[in-house]
């Protein structure tokens, strides 16, 4: 689907509990008018690679689509803006570097953005001219490390915080930083608790019960990860944190992505054609208790949407919660190191004591 194309909208249907162990007694209670339902869009689309003003178009125009349909929180994949380097190797080999590889990185780094900067002013510009709450997940520069970040706005544009994606997997961490304790938030917003993970650091249980104890509500999980498998790590998310998961991933075919010689997919380059599709996105919507809402979508780029009853997080937490009654602190303990860890750190005669 090219850019000009008209994004697909996938609604979500009414769900069904196939997984009730007790039947459902009608106890006759009136419906709770306090009950706050939130409209949530994931994004299923592919990057502009190798090009971020047009990849920031890209992103208007699908939050606008996503607004259109009364969308309040819009989440998109992990590194839309300035990509993520599906199949490339940067011509890395375990003692031995390339001229080529070299060059790849250069032009990688020169397609990340600087946080705070004028991509995130823009973005901040975008939630607010749609009024929605915006998860974005981007390549962050700073110097030159690069961060696969998630960035997190407010309805009213405001810039809320980041989250640094702690593990990069595999090659991953031959091109991206590591992110530290200091960035993993969780917002508290008139719309819920909203907080991220990205793609496999979701495997993590400490990660994933820190974000437990900090109250999370709408856990988004942007990922890069389209198998089967990644739908059953978002299952149990849900039923674990007693949260929402929104999981969002783009869709890629290989012309996507610049053409060989430029860019080459490692391994299979000789096996695809313009249309081979790479990345099958699998973007889902799931609930507190299970349920999936909306998606996976298997067939091209698309707009997921679900609403979100916040009253399913009390309804699943009725008989588990993780931090909270069925915890075991005495047991065990988890302690989290929240402050930043820095290289190198400057003392100035003010802060450095005297013997």
């Amino acid at each position: 689907m090219t850019s000009q194309q008209e994004m697909s909208l996938v609604r979500a249907a009414p769900p069904v509990n196939v997984d009730q162990i007790f039947p459902e007694v009608d106890m006759s209670t009136p419906t709770d008018s306090s009950s706050l339902f939130v409209r949530a869009t994931v994004v299923q689309a592919s990057t502009v690679f190798y090009d971020t003003p047009a990849t920031l178009e890209k992103a208007e125009r699908l939050l606008a689509e996503a607004a259109d349909n009364g969308s309040q929180l819009v989440v998109f994949p992990e590194a839309f803006i300035g990509g993520y380097p599906r199949g490339s190797s940067f011509e890395l080999a375990i003692g031995a570097r390339t001229a080529k590889g070299r060059d790849d990185f250069r032009k990688y780094h020169a397609s990340a953005i600087d946080v705070p900067g004028p991509e995130v002013e823009r973005l901040g510009g975008m939630a607010n001219k749609y009024k929605v709450f915006l998860v974005m997940g981007v390549i962050e520069r700073e110097g030159y490390t690069l961060y696969c970040t998630v960035l997190f706005f407010d309805s009213q544009g405001e810039f809320l915080g980041k989250h640094r994606k702690l593990m990069p997997t595999a090659l991953e961490r031959c091109i991206w930083g590591f992110g530290d304790g200091s960035t993993i938030p969780v917002f508290d917003t008139p719309i819920g608790k909203i907080g991220a993970a990205i793609c496999w650091e979701n495997r993590m249980p400490s990660l994933r019960t820190a974000m437990y104890a900090k109250g999370i509500e709408i856990y988004c999980a942007p990922t890069a990860d389209a198998r089967d498998t990644w739908q059953a790590s978002m299952t149990h998310i849900a039923l674990e944190g007693g949260c929402f998961v929104l999981s969002a991933n783009q869709f890629c075919r290989r012309n996507d992505y610049p053409p060989p010689p430029d860019y080459l997919f490692s391994g299979s380059e000789d096996s695809l054609t313009p249309d081979s599709v790479v990345c099958a996105g699998g973007s889902s919507i799931i609930s507190p208790l299970g349920i999936v809402l909306a998606g996976p979508n298997y067939e091209g780029e698309a707009l997921i949407t679900a609403d979100l009853d916040l009253g399913d997080i009390a309804r699943a937490k009725f008989d588990f919660d993780v931090v909270g009654h069925y915890s075991r602190p005495e047991v065990f303990s988890l302690n989290i190191r929240e402050h930043p860890r820095k290289a190198v750190s400057f003392l100035t005669t003010k802060n450095v004591t005297k013997d």
